[in-house]
């Protein structure tokens, strides 16, 4: 049979979907890129916030347009979505023919197999992480990839629902880490990126317990492995030993993925994020006296219940004295079930994306400022992508893949995976242009 499988969400969704990519090969059945050309699709979604929700839906009725073409016969459901709403979708949503919770190859197999319709959704609520253990789909020839070393989550952060899609905090074990590393290394990965809900919590739940820094170091010594990147960093779990190992000569790069939230330590005790605007600002003085060469990035919300304007300002005069190197920016969405949704002082959508607009506008100006500053000076790199008769499209060890921005290169024959030294000659916007000097 041939299937499609259309990946929504973040990148822990999408290496979920490599397993159920996997599973579907080894049963015989043939992956395709063309929804057009499938027998079977499969949607593997995302439920984070609202527009994540509107968007599974929107492509579930797209997608199934393609019934009326006589090819298409089943569509079914995975991931967040059907995890936490797929009672719901298939009650309400005839186009979908069966739903899938967190992890459940096997059933997902046997559905297939079958061409089987269903009404309920099967799903197990303890959401282990077995199913991780096996052998996962490489579909793409990028030089990176992504490793979940954990699911879920034990804070309970006011404006997130995680925990009640994805479960507590369950650790992979580093043997399991170390084997997929290993495979993505064989089939030519050179930077993992390590994700999660909280990195740094990583292995605390293990027998016996472990931390972070010990699984860096046991990747560390996988040879054909050059930049290990751990996203996810808690801001209220950075520890001075993790800031001294992420600076060490290793290939754990140093860049620092902080999601701050907000400054204003009343609106981050109202997110319950365990931190404040002192252990903040403590906190970035630490990595960037720990190293010129450090990296942060960060997140911010806008917009939460309550925010006043005067707190709003408060975050926008941080970020621009902080100037940070990588900032996203998301508007405060109300989330079913979660504490902030039933707080007072809700703002409007009108309101909250004009100060979305203001924070972004403001974080270019400096983004563009940095840039300008690179120029003429040499940075490593690695291909991501090589065309033609194109530029090839490279990143520094500051840039993450498909979030942080992108380095071209032109007139040389470069290969993907590639890492060398470039000069930066010129930016535009968000994009660098450079010559390569060093192979």
């Amino acid at each position: 049979m041939k299937i499609y499988i259309h990946r929504l969400g973040c990148p822990k969704n999408d290496v979920d979907a490599d397993y159920i990519v996997e599973r579907l090969i080894r049963d015989g059945h043939t992956l395709t890129t063309e929804p057009e050309e499938a027998e079977t699709i499969l949607v593997n979604s995302c439920c984070f916030i609202l527009p994540a929700r509107e968007e599974t839906i929107d492509e579930i009725l797209k997608l199934s347009r393609l019934k009326e073409t006589g090819r298409l016969k089943r569509l079914y459901l995975a991931g967040c979505m059907a995890q936490h709403y797929g009672d719901e979708m298939l009650s309400g949503m005839p186009e979908i023919d069966g739903a899938f919770g967190l992890g459940e190859l096997e059933a997902i197999s046997r559905a297939v197999k079958s061409a089987a319709r269903m009404d309920r959704t099967v799903k197990t609520e303890s959401r282990n992480l077995s199913y991780l253990a096996g052998q996962r789909a490489v579909t793409d020839n990028y030089p990176y990839a992504y490793l979940k070393i954990s699911d879920g989550c034990n804070r309970r952060c006011s404006y997130c629902v995680i925990p009640r899609i994805r479960g507590g905090f369950r650790s992979r074990t580093i043997d399991d880490l170390l084997a997929e590393a290993r495979h993505l290394s064989v089939h030519g990965k050179k930077e993992l990126v390590l994700v999660s809900q909280e990195a740094t919590l990583y292995g605390v739940d293990l027998k016996p317990p472990s931390d972070i820094i010990t699984l860096l170091s046991h990747l560390d010594r996988i040879e054909q492995l050059a930049w290990i990147r751990p996203m996810y960093l808690h801001p209220a779990q950075v520890t001075d030993e993790l800031i001294e190992y992420m600076v060490s000569p290793n290939k754990t790069l140093e860049y620092f993925d902080l999601p701050l939230q907000h400054i204003n330590s009343e609106m981050l005790a109202a997110m319950a994020r365990s931190t404040t605007r002192e252990q903040i600002e403590l906190l970035i003085d630490k990595i960037r006296a720990a190293s010129s060469d450090t990296v942060i990035r960060s997140t911010f919300i806008v917009g939460f219940p309550g925010e006043t304007e005067k707190q709003f300002e408060e975050l926008l005069r941080f970020v621009e004295e902080a100037e940070l190197d990588r900032v996203a920016g998301f508007v405060y969405s109300p989330e079913e079930g979660s504490p902030a949704a039933k707080m007072p002082g809700q703002i409007s959508e009108v309101e909250k994306n004009r100060r979305l607009d203001e924070l972004m506008n403001l974080q270019q100006e400096i983004a563009f400022s940095k840039n300008s500053a690179l120029i003429g000076s040499t940075h490593e790199v690695i291909i991501d992508a090589v065309t033609e008769d194109g530029p090839a499209e490279a990143r520094t060890r500051g840039d993450c893949p498909e979030v942080d921005q992108q380095l071209f290169i032109t007139g040389h024959p470069l290969t993907v995976g590639q890492i060398c030294l470039v000069r930066i000659e010129s930016t535009e916007g968000y994009d660098l242009y450079g010559t390569l000097i060093d192979n």
